[in-house]
């Protein structure tokens, strides 16, 4: 009981500090989860802090801050493309973040760790996981799947310039062994037309 009439006369104080502290936890776990909540609720504190009344009218009032705050921050961040940088063509999913470049900020592992997207936007770290294998704090990274923003599968990008390389490499053996092929065809084409012409003329 004490705790409730602690936080009803102090309503705005805990609104701020609530709110304050959604918004720190949003560094931890980037993806819009906390943010937008975090400002409404610290918007709403401060409110609160400059009403002149108290009791249920403030309340109320809050509630209302709360929401429509919140929800200019979710605009904000669909009308802006903040998660995934301005500038860029809108998208509604998360999709916009598959083959973006970054590098390693904590190790990565098949189960943990950490990446800065080059493109990553209004917050550019994300928590990551490797296909397989680990991949070192410094080491260049391609986003292979984005899972809905929160958790991203990655790549070093040299294993991936490898398997394209060989991909580039396994194509001009095709082409060059076509081409060979043809040119045979065509030499012995030709041998066969000069062997046909002197009888021709007779």
């Amino acid at each position: 009981m004490a705790t409730v009439d602690f936080v009803a006369a102090n309503l705005p104080f805990v609104l701020t500090v609530l709110g304050a502290g959604l918004v720190i936890a949003e560094a931890f776990a980037p993806g819009a989860n906390f943010f937008p909540v975090g400002v409404g609720l610290f918007a709403a504190g401060l409110v609160g802090f400059l009403l002149p009344v108290g009791g249920p009218v403030a309340w109320l009032l809050m509630s209302v801050v709360v929401i429509l705050a919140t929800g200019a921050t979710l605009w904000a961040y669909a009308e802006f493309d903040l998660m995934t940088g301005g500038g860029k063509e809108k998208t509604s999913d998360s999709e916009s973040l598959r083959g973006t470049l970054g590098h390693v900020t904590e190790r990565v592992t098949p189960r943990s760790g950490e990446v800065k997207l080059n493109d990553g936007g209004f917050n550019p770290y994300y928590k990551a996981r490797s296909v397989d294998g680990e991949i070192a704090e410094g080491e260049e990274i391609i986003v292979l799947d984005p899972g809905g923003g929160n958790v991203l599968t990655v790549d070093a990008v040299g294993e991936e310039q490898d398997d394209i390389d060989r991909a580039l490499a396994q194509a001009r053996e095709r082409d060059a062994a076509t081409s060979s092929d043809s040119g045979s065809g065509a030499a012995e084409g030709r041998e066969a037309d000069r062997e046909a012409e002197p009888e021709s003329s007779d």
